[in-house]
């Protein structure tokens, strides 16, 4: 059985501000596999990497990312929010973080956030960027837009895709070969052992999220799962 992929869940969030650089910076010196980013658009059609739809959570700022321009987005603090040491930190541009991990040997799980927002041609602005770093080979992409992920496979078959999805799907390795992806992504409390076998079986990698407790890491990991998204990779390093 090959080795479960611990997968850090927008960088080492658990520690550091999610989805900034320096939590990406700390998730490799732990020694993850690989890393998590949510991507959407900004008003000017920049790819940028945020989890929420709105500012309000993670930044100083205020409002949807849609409705602001990428020179504003630079403006705001990431980091002040998780805690005062972190002030100064910013919203990392896709361009940026694929330049920092192009020449690293890490499997980038990209997270397309368009369930709520459909942004425009996001699929293309992602896909061009992979293609300028050359990392086709480093990546999957994944959404909770299914429809999205069609796209994606259109766009280019030689990058894996993944569904993300919370429910208990029936034989969901059978849904995502119709949809024509390679990876189910689903809430790791819906995952069985018979999801796994038959997942693999059918030459589908299981890669569940987001799983922050040890007595949790260690089932999925006696389950045969394909990899672990973690807010904690430096906890699943040990277990690993």
């Amino acid at each position: 059985m090959k080795k479960t992929l611990n997968i850090a869940h927008r960088g080492l969030s658990g520690l550091y501000p999610e989805n900034t650089m320096l939590a990406f910076e700390k998730a490799i010196e732990v020694g993850c596999d690989g890393i998590e980013i949510d991507v959407q658009l900004t008003k000017d059609g920049y790819a940028v990497i945020c989890h929420d739809e709105e500012l309000n959570r993670t930044t100083t700022g205020k409002g949807f990312i849609k409705d602001h321009m990428l020179e504003e987005l630079m403006q705001l603090d990431a980091g002040i929010k998780f805690g005062e040491k972190f002030k100064g930190l910013r919203i990392p541009t896709f361009d940026e973080f694929l330049e920092y991990v192009s020449d690293k040997d890490l499997l980038i799980n990209i997270e397309i956030k368009n369930s709520i927002i459909d942004y425009e041609n996001i699929e293309k602005i992602i896909y061009a960027l992979i293609s300028k770093h050359h990392i086709e080979d480093k990546v999957i992409i994944s959404s909770f837009n299914h429809y999205s992920i069609r796209r994606c496979i259109r766009l280019a078959r030689n990058i894996k895709t993944g569904l993300l999805y919370g429910d208990c799907i029936f034989e969901p390795y059978n849904y995502v070969q119709m949809v024509g992806a390679n990876a189910l992504h689903p809430e790791y409390n819906s995952v069985t052992k018979e999801i796994v076998e038959r997942s693999h079986d059918n030459n589908l990698e299981v890669n569940i999220y987001t799983v922050n407790d040890e007595k949790d890491m260690k089932k999925m990991i006696d389950l045969g799962v394909d990899a672990i998204i973690t807010n904690y990779p430096n906890l699943l390093k040990e277990l690993l």
